[in-house]
């Protein structure tokens, strides 16, 4: 599924959002936060530290930091732990991961960083997968594409046409940092805020993390994501 709203349900989901919230998702869990909670909008995720009377405030619109937040939604702001707890809000990641959450068994969060741990968990769980991919505010992100071609490429399963697509779509650039770059995604990140450009050499580092976060429960609207 290139956008959250096509039609669609599998035993697996995997969902990418590549720039930034998947990314930062798993860099906040290998770094030591014991949960991340998933809300699409920002009053929700508001409301939601509010009722768990802890957390750390993370998110974005248009690649900039909510007002009021804590933090942003810059993979590298999560090197260190800042808390147990983590409630995200993103312009497109967080709502990817409530829609697959509603269509399939189990969800793993997928990025470059964590793609081998990805595809290997997903091969042991021997079922249809269905790869969720983010995109932009309803339309297909060549960056998150990317992403699910290298999944389908390393799977290596019975494909739909749209598997095959991503799959050759990778070939199209010499490398994901490249991809990256020619995507809206990274062109928004550069020019809404360009200070966090390195962000996106971040995120195209393959495998540098061993670790499969996935979908532990709900808590109203917002998806829990723990290891």
């Amino acid at each position: 599924m290139f956008t959250p709203d096509e039609a669609g349900a599998a035993p697996t989901g995997i969902v990418i959002d590549v720039i930034r919230a998947t990314s930062t998702i798993c860099q906040a869990l290998a770094s030591g936060f014991e949960r991340v909670f998933c809300a699409a909008e920002i009053d929700e995720a508001r409301a939601l530290r509010d009722a768990l009377g802890e957390g750390v405030l993370g998110g974005e619109r248009k690649a900039v930091r909510i007002p009021g937040f804590d933090l942003g939604n810059s993979p590298r702001e999560y090197l260190e732990p800042a808390g147990k707890t983590r409630v995200l809000s993103t312009t497109n990641g967080t709502r990817a991961v409530v829609a697959a959450a509603q269509r399939c068994d189990r969800v793993l969060i997928a990025s470059l960083l964590n793609l081998s741990a990805v595809v290997e968990t997903a091969r042991d769980a021997g079922e249809d997968a269905l790869v969720v991919c983010a995109g932009v505010q309803g339309a297909l992100a060549l960056d998150d594409a990317f992403v699910a071609g290298r999944i389908v490429e390393l799977l290596g399963w019975e494909r739909t046409d749209a598997a095959e697509a991503a799959a050759r779509l990778v070939t199209t650039w010499s490398g994901a940092e490249e991809a990256f770059r020619a995507s809206k995604s990274g062109r928004n990140l550069m020019e809404n805020a360009p200070e966090l450009e390195p962000d996106l050499a971040f995120c195209a580092r393959e495998s540098a993390l061993d670790i499969v976060p996935r979908l532990v429960a709900m808590r109203d609207v917002a998806a829990e994501i723990a290891l």
